[in-house]
C-alpha cells in the first residue's frame, strides 16, 4: 500500500464521471477545512496480509492526524502511486475497513465516492509535515 498523506487548509470535491459500473449512482461533492486527506493506492501484494496493511495504514494516518492537529480525514483511492494495483472491490473493502476503525478511534471520516473520475481543489499547508508519503 501507498499513502499520500497531505493536510489541507481547504479541500472540495465532485464526481466527475462514474468509471465502475457498479458504484453508487448521485455521488455527492465533499467539502471541508483542516483535514488530512489520505490518497491511498491498495496494491495487489496487499491483499496477501490486509489485516496487517489496514492497521499499519491506520497507525501513519492517525500519527499524520495528530502532527498536524486536525480531526478530520478523507479516505480517497487513488490508483496511481504504484505499478499494481489490487481489484476494484478489495480496494474499496480496505477504505472501508480504514474508516470503520478512524471512527471507532473519534476522528470524523469522509470517504471519496468510489468508482468515480473526479475533479477536486486541494489547499496544502506550507510544512514539510503537511506531505507525507508513506509505503506500507
Amino acid at each position: 500500500m501507498k499513502i499520500l498523506l497531505l493536510h489541507a487548509h481547504d479541500y472540495w470535491l465532485k464526481p466527475f464521471e462514474k468509471n465502475i459500473d457498479t458504484a453508487e449512482n448521485n455521488a455527492a461533492a465533499i467539502s471541508c477545512r483542516n483535514a488530512v486527506i489520505a490518497l491511498i493506492h491498495v496494491e495487489a501484494a496487499d491483499e496477501e496480509s490486509l489485516s496487517n496493511t489496514i492497521t499499519k495504514s491506520i497507525k501513519n494516518i492517525k500519527w499524520h492526524a495528530r502532527k498536524v492537529d486536525s480531526e478530520i480525514v478523507v479516505l480517497h483511492s487513488f490508483a496511481h502511486l504504484a505499478t499494481t494495483r489490487a481489484d476494484a472491490e478489495t480496494a474499496n473493502y480496505v477504505i472501508e475497513k480504514i474508516a470503520d476503525r478512524l471512527a471507532s478511534a473519534g476522528i470524523t471520516v469522509q470517504i471519496t465516492p468510489f468508482g468515480y473520475f473526479n475533479e477536486f481543489m486541494v489547499h496544502v499547508a506550507g510544512p514539510s509535515i503537511a506531505k507525507v508519503f508513506v509505503d506500507i
